[in-house]
């Protein structure tokens, strides 16, 4: 393996906050410091690097991934507002052109078309196109839509009747499909031969690692993708020489018994967890995350009912997962969006640690997906049982606040209360961000600066806080930050990344300062520097990713 100097920048490391370089051998961090040094270890190095300024940061981990969902969406019709679709006639025009796109380059053929990233909050019209509009435009060819949250699609009559799905809970005869019809409907649209599914999976791991994210935690679910399909993943992956990012792999089964995840494990050796897409409930964007009160907008659901969303799992079952999974000794875990999902959870949790004791169940270091809502008493209980949460800032930019998304569903009252990352953090929850890709973009910086930016002044973490849940937060949740990965420093496995940033700045305490005027100690307080994440800033560009002493990625110049 070959050595790396690279000097002449900023090195973003606690163990020496004035650092200028740093020299990467056999795949860890043997040295950083001054340039005046590093000038002496360049005739050792294989390569020198000059950074001309540049930032080197620990590389970031993105805590919830769908590897499989994200490359089809890098391929599909995006139905997104960033792609110009702003109302049902511009989603209406862009599935047309697909259809027409698909129809030239498979004349004659029954490959499903795909889409991705409707909202229809963002349209004038506040509907979803219907599936009548959809086999218009398609011609009649299967047609897969799915709404951004990922929780509910349209889909076109012909892919519809192939996967029988119109006596499934979640049936809409004319309109979005939701839990049941939905996760069926998906399989069906997912069926693709073995080279264009690990076409698929490279082609979402090579972003990652443009991205200046070294791993990912991949939430593999039946509904999502098959056993398979993860032990592809993790045999293309397991060598750093692969050249692609490192990952942690979940699988989002349900388990009564000890054997049962026994059984999984058997098959699946290298699962770090049976946890991550294991879904309580949905979404609110879907309406079928499960809410302790009625959705404000609307009026009742298919029985008549005031409308609180979809619970799929009770206490008991998720009670019997986690003393089945905790005797194997890996994580288990599950996607909580609701309150009433919450509830349900840390009721489960009680009745687990009735069972095994709380000391064992606290020692399966399980974790929570998403968790957006956690009030007084939910946070009580993640602390006694020990758990974990990976979080979605980009969530709260795009959906949160008193005039977004969230509060149209649920009022403004309550939306103000969702992912209190402040409470979460002074109260001492390991955390760890993510993006839920495709359902947001794949924009660490972005997950940072959104951690910054809650509508409410008093949940706003700071830069460090937020950068630190987005890099060693994530080998934390899966066990592996004993590793020293995630941090800069001599010994620990060379997992970084190099940015061209704009101003560089430190926090100390509500003091923010610049890169110009906080190179002395006694004012930058010893804190590693980080680019500003202000809203006019500019977006650090990443040059260099690098996993294990292996460049995955690499636009500088020797």
């Amino acid at each position: 393996m070959t050595s790396i100097l690279y000097r002449g920048g900023v090195v973003h490391s606690p163990a020496d906050p004035f650092a200028e370089a740093i020299l990467v051998d056999d795949g860890v961090v043997a040295w950083l410091g001054a340039n005046d040094t590093a000038d002496g270890l360049a005739a050792r190095a294989d390569r020198v690097v000059e950074l001309d300024g540049a930032l080197v940061t620990p590389g970031f981990v993105d805590a919830h991934v769908h590897i499989l969902e994200t490359g089809l969406a890098a391929g599909a019709v995006d139905l997104s507002g960033s792609a110009g679709v702003r109302s049902l006639a511009d989603a209406l025009a862009a599935l047309a052109d697909g259809a027409r796109r698909l129809d030239a380059a498979d004349p004659g053929g029954d490959e499903c078309l795909l889409a991705f990233g409707w909202d229809e909050q963002a349209w004038p019209e506040r509907r979803p196109f219907t599936r009548a509009e959809l086999d218009e435009v398609a011609g009649g060819r299967p047609v897969y839509a799915g709404r951004v949250d990922g929780h509910s699609a349209v889909v076109s009559s012909s892919l519809a009747g192939a996967a029988g799905i119109d006596r499934l809970p979640g049936w809409a005869p004319d309109g979005v499909l939701t839990a049941e019809a939905h996760h069926d409907v998906r399989d069906v649209s997912r069926r693709m031969s073995p080279e264009r599914r690990e076409r698929t999976y490279r082609t979402a791991l090579a972003e990652w690692a443009r991205r200046g994210i070294v791993s990912v935690h991949e939430m593999s679910a039946p509904h999502i993708d098959t056993r398979d399909g993860l032990a592809g993943i993790m045999a293309a992956t397991a060598d750093p020489a692969s050249g692609l990012p490192h990952v942690v792999a979940y699988r989002g089964e349900l388990c009564e018994t000890a054997e049962d995840a026994a059984e999984l494990i058997a098959e699946l050796p290298f699962l770090t967890g049976i946890a991550g897409d294991l879904t309580v409930d949905g979404s609110i964007g879907s309406r079928t995350a499960a809410l302790r009160t009625p959705y404000t907008d609307l009026a009742a659901g298919p029985d008549g009912s005031a409308w609180r969303g979809n619970l799929y799992l009770s206490a008991e079952e998720i009670a019997a997962h986690l003393t089945a999974v905790t005797a194997t000794g890996r994580q288990a875990g599950f996607h909580v969006i609701g309150d009433r999902a919450m509830d349900e959870v840390l009721l489960g949790f009680t009745v687990a640690a009735q069972v095994d004791g709380t000391a064992r169940l606290r020692s399966g270091r399980h974790r929570i997906e998403h968790a957006l809502f956690v009030d007084a008493q939910a946070l009580s209980s993640l602390l006694l049982h020990g758990v974990s949460l990976s979080m979605q800032p980009a969530f709260d930019a795009r959906w949160g606040g008193t005039t977004g998304m969230y509060a149209g569903r649920l009022g403004p009252v309550r939306a103000a209360t969702l992912q209190p990352f402040a409470d979460l953090v002074g109260a001492g929850i390991p955390l760890a961000f993510g993006s839920d890709t495709p359902v947001t973009p794949v924009d660490p910086w972005a997950g940072v600066r959104a951690a910054t930016a809650h509508e409410d002044p008093d949940q706003r973490m700071s830069a460090r806080a937020a950068f630190r849940a987005h890099t060693r937060g994530g080998w934390r949740l899966a066990g592996l930050d004993h590793t020293g990965a995630g941090e800069l420093r001599v010994g620990a496995p060379a997992h970084l990344a190099v940015w061209r940033a704009g101003e560089l700045t430190v926090q100390t305490g509500s003091e923010r300062l610049s890169r110009l005027s906080s190179w002395s100690q006694e004012a930058r307080a010893g804190q590693p520097l980080l680019p500003a994440l202000d809203d006019d800033a500019p977006a650090p560009e990443c040059l260099h990713t690098m996993r294990d002493g292996v460049v995955l990625h690499d636009t500088l110049l020797s």
